[in-house]
């Protein structure tokens, strides 16, 4: 009859072969959270994880904007998957964020090639803004940007 798990782990420890491996789910958890260290403190995941919990959504209203399954989000979250460029346009459109963004962030494109950020690319992907201000800044710029645009240009001096 096969021992379960625990009842291995007690085994080994007991035996004195050392401390168990994690295994199952578990044990990619943590391969997930050890690979993240050597890429920096924000990959991909994290990133996603904190524009979602920004917009005050949860994954699974997400997953349902974005049109993918709550599972395989919570895997791009978790660093287990790493989604099609569709995808992660499906997400900025939902997150109604720049897809350019989620791109460079999955290594699909190059700052440097997607030229500067505009305000309104700057202002979608600030982290630190709720929606409310998010859309209450952008829709300040528009007026800003139509009445300049509305007036005749300055002679140069």
């Amino acid at each position: 009859m096969a021992r379960s798990n625990a009842a291995q782990s007690n085994a080994a420890q007991s035996s004195g072969r050392g401390t168990p491996k994690p295994v199952g789910k578990v044990a990619a958890t943590a391969r997930a959270r050890t690979s993240k260290m050597g890429q920096g403190a924000f990959t991909l995941g994290d990133y996603l994880r904190d524009q979602r919990r920004g917009a005050q959504l949860s994954l699974r209203q997400l997953a349902d904007q974005a049109g993918v399954s709550n599972p395989y989000l919570s895997q791009i979250e978790r660093g287990l998957r790493k989604p099609s460029a569709d995808v992660l346009q499906q997400l900025a459109k939902a997150l109604r964020i720049s897809a350019e963004t989620l791109y460079a962030r999955a290594g699909l494109l190059d700052p440097a090639e997607s030229g500067e950020l505009s305000v309104q690319t700057a202002v979608l992907a600030d982290p630190a803004i709720t929606e409310r201000q998010r859309q209450v800044l952008l829709d300040i710029y528009t007026s800003f940007r139509r009445e300049n645009d509305a007036r005749p240009p300055h002679p140069s001096p």
